[in-house]
């Protein structure tokens, strides 16, 4: 890990950047070259990059610091009863965007995050097909390096700039009835929409350089598909919210499903409308 690393604000941070890089340099012989794919219990694909990131990134986060618990996507059969009783754990998706990887996408990420009480402290989003990262937390600032050398600070945007369209992120795989009647009702707010399109949890890191206005998420999603990537987004100045208007958190519960969510710039003028619209779609 270079010295451009070595200041920031939390002291896992810079570790956890290197694991997800290293990851991804475990993930891409496999990319495009065929390899198998095998369906789990809810049909969803796994393959051997999976296994294989999530076999390194659990032996690095566990030498990092042995009392923090683990909830990887590809070891989540954990009872609550033993999940009720942690206060910190690392939240991991080996490989977000697993049926990007296996299309031959681009679009698809290593993910941790650190969790503390329900909440996340920071995240990191790792694109190994590029060595881009992204990673920040609510309160330390947020990042993206494209390199292992490179370091730049990121932040939201509160409004488009002149002559700039209001940009929403929707999913490619994932929409529904009611994530379009919101739509409507936003453009109705804001004006024409420009919806772009992008695999995994890169839809939140959008909104956290500016390049994007707002990611609302009417749609199934799990606890390790947006932990790191709200991390990001928090600390580049945005947030997470249920559609209550809450902070987006993460609690032990059941179920690792997540509810429904909104991302979107913290100070943005149109935030409570949107809520409004949302809570009167659902």
């Amino acid at each position: 890990m270079t010295d451009v690393f070595a200041h920031l604000p939390h002291p896992l941070l810079a570790p956890v950047i290197d694991l997800c890089r290293r990851a991804g340099e475990v993930i891409l012989p496999f990319w495009r070259s065929g390899v198998e794919v095998t369906a789990k219990s809810d049909d969803s694909p796994v393959t051997a990059a999976d296994i294989a990131a999530h076999e390194l990134l659990v032996a690095g986060l566990k030498a990092l610091d042995p009392g923090i618990h683990i909830l990887s996507e590809e070891d989540a059969n954990i009872p609550l009863s033993e999940r009720s009783q942690w206060q910190r754990w690392w939240l991991v998706d080996p490989l977000d965007g697993t049926k990007e990887f296996i299309s031959g996408s681009e679009e698809f990420t290593v993910n941790v995050a650190l969790i503390e009480n329900g909440r996340v402290v920071f995240g990191v989003v790792s694109m190994p097909t590029n060595d881009r990262c992204y990673f920040g937390g609510a309160g330390l600032g947020a990042w993206r390096s494209d390199d292992a050398a490179h370091v730049e600070p990121i932040s939201v945007r509160d409004k488009p700039a002149a002559g700039e369209s209001f940009t929403v992120v929707a999913s490619r795989r994932h929409s529904s009835p009611e994530q379009e009647k919101l739509l409507a009702g936003l453009s109705a707010v804001v004006g024409d929409l420009q919806l772009t399109n992008i695999g995994s949890s890169l839809k939140f890191c959008l909104l956290a350089e500016g390049a994007a206005d707002c990611y609302p998420r009417l749609a199934p999603t799990s606890q390790w598909d947006t932990a790191a990537a709200q991390g990001v987004l928090e600390g580049a100045g945005g947030v997470v919210l249920n559609l209550a208007g809450e902070t987006f958190d993460y609690p032990a519960r059941e179920s690792l499903l997540n509810g429904f969510f909104l991302a979107l710039p913290a100070e943005a003028a149109w935030r409570d409308a949107l809520i409004e619209l949302a809570t009167s779609e659902n």
